[in-house]
């Protein structure tokens, strides 16, 4: 198969051709191969190669419904037994998952083919893909920007055409981040919909989702068909959905009542392309029968990106004791930011902590008081088009004044000082729409309808009630039909 030709299908696409004999697992996985080779060392999308375990898996008899689609799995938590997973971090790079992840149990399940490993920032804490051991990730669109993050390996491997889909996960919004970076379809699933089992129970106390970011809708769903559904021992089940999503795709949506809201939470501005995305989202709508108008959630935006960093910290401070238990390493091996917010959650109390966990109850009611009067919520994915490589690299003064504090274990100096909150509005000041769906438990989409007049891609988010992934392929699917996407490709 040439490469032309195995673009043009999606992984459903692949899948089909395997089962009526027109082509090989040996023959795609060469292909995607190919590509990778063509095209990695330029973006950085794969760090960890697996041709060998890939090879001699495709030569095998492959069975499930996406047998012998190439498939790409993200460096953190999707671990594959005998493959490092470093976390994007120098400290790990030793480390050796001795079994495999749920999620890689149900794609080998499936039938896929996994024959490497994506890049991502030091533990996914960024919204850029731009680790200090394995380099940056830069965007097919255009190699001076970024593909995104925390699953920014993902998306510019999928928009490079080198997979139809890859794995990913978003605790903040790092599968739409950098869906709407480089032009793809991302869905984050609710909460308990995808096991994160075994090795862990949740992600980030259930504000983190796995599932892939993909170029078509029903790619997305038919991977969350067999994603979902609880592992053993799981803490908490979400009801199962009513048919299969694959379904949920071809199905009408109906007419809806969509609200929507093109201001940033945390008050600052938004760049007028995002603004615009919307705003031509809303007419598409519209013309679609659907019923638009502007509202948006009672939500203190403020207040959630605080209860979001303080989890955010003290997961980092979890995170990095772990790391170094399972690797030996000493802190001087992690970066700078992930020490310091390693610093932070150390610094917070239990009580802190758990206050924090409180007001996400108060964020879910709010959001489903809106969701009683509204289907769906539709903001910018992102505050901003794709930042350039380095533009979201802490400043050196910063780092000068963070290292005698870290020197010191001066956190508690830190927290009281007013920069952790400075940093948090700097930090999230691009992404201030995802993380209310991380802290709600909902699932939401960012859907690729706008291109900026420099081609670079901007996404537009819906979020929905939580358990109802349904609706949101319902309409992404009829998106999909009136404004494709598809075939519009990086060069």
């Amino acid at each position: 198969m040439k490469f032309d030709e195995y673009r043009q299908q999606d992984a459903v696409g692949l899948a089909a051709l395997v089962a009526r004999g027109e082509v090989s697992a040996s023959e795609l996985l060469a292909c995607a191969m190919q590509r990778a080779a063509d095209v990695n060392p330029d973006l950085n999308a794969i760090v960890i190669p697996m041709h060998e375990i890939a090879q001699n898996r495709a030569a095998t008899t492959l069975a499930g419904p996406l047998a012998g689609v190439p498939f790409l799995i993200k460096d953190i938590a999707q671990d594959y037994a005998g493959v490092p997973t470093t976390s994007g971090s120098r400290a790990l790079r030793n480390y050796v998952p001795p079994t495999h992840a749920e999620y890689v149990v149900r794609a080998l399940a499936a039938g896929l083919v996994v024959f490497g490993k994506t890049n991502t920032p030091e533990f996914a804490l960024k919204g850029t893909t731009e680790p200090a051991y394995w380099g940056p990730t830069r965007n097919p669109w255009n190699r001076l920007h970024t593909s995104g993050g925390s699953s920014g390996g993902a998306s510019a491997a999928v928009a490079a055409g080198i997979v139809p889909m890859a794995g990913a996960s978003d605790g903040g919004g790092s599968i739409r981040i950098p869906a709407s970076c480089c032009g793809l379809f991302g869905l984050r699933p609710s909460r308990g919909r995808v096991p994160a089992g075994p090795r862990h129970a949740e992600f980030w106390n259930g504000a983190s989702s796995e599932h892939v970011i993909t170029r078509s809708v029903r790619d997305s769903a038919a991977m969350l068909d067999v994603l979902q559904g609880p592992d053993i021992g799981a803490p908490f089940q979400i009801r199962p959905p009513a048919r299969p999503y694959r379904e949920e795709v071809e199905r009408e949506p109906g007419r809806l009542r969509i609200g929507f809201s093109t201001v940033s939470p945390l008050g600052l501005a938004v760049d007028p392309e995002c603004v615009a995305a919307v705003e031509a989202c809303v007419s598409l709508l519209r013309g679609l029968g659907h019923e638009v108008e502007e509202a948006a959630p009672d939500i203190d935006g403020h207040l959630l990106a605080e209860c979001f960093l303080t989890m955010y910290m003290g997961q980092t401070a979890a995170n990095l004791e772990l790391a170094r238990q399972l690797s030996g390493a000493n802190e001087e091996e992690f970066e700078l930011d992930t020490r310091a917010l390693a610093l932070l959650g150390r610094s917070l109390s239990a009580g802190d902590f758990q206050r924090s966990l409180f007001r996400w109850n108060d964020f879910s009611r709010s959001v489903g008081q809106y969701f009683r009067r509204y289907d769906l919520y539709l903001t910018p994915t992102m505050a901003m088009p794709p930042a350039r490589i380095g533009e979201q690299d802490t400043p050196a003064w910063q780092q000068a004044a963070l290292r005698p504090l870290l020197s010191l274990g001066l956190g508690k100096l830190l927290l009281m000082s007013g920069q952790v909150e400075k940093m948090a509005v700097e930090s999230l000041s691009r992404v201030p729409f995802t993380q209310l769906s991380n802290l709600t438990g909902t699932p939401s989409m960012s859907v690729p309808l706008h291109w900026t007049p420099e081609g670079l891609p901007v996404g537009v988010q819906f979020m929905a009630p939580v358990g109802d992934e349904a609706t949101l392929f319902r309409l992404a699917g009829q998106l999909e039909k009136v404004r494709p996407w598809f075939a519009r490709v990086p060069a």
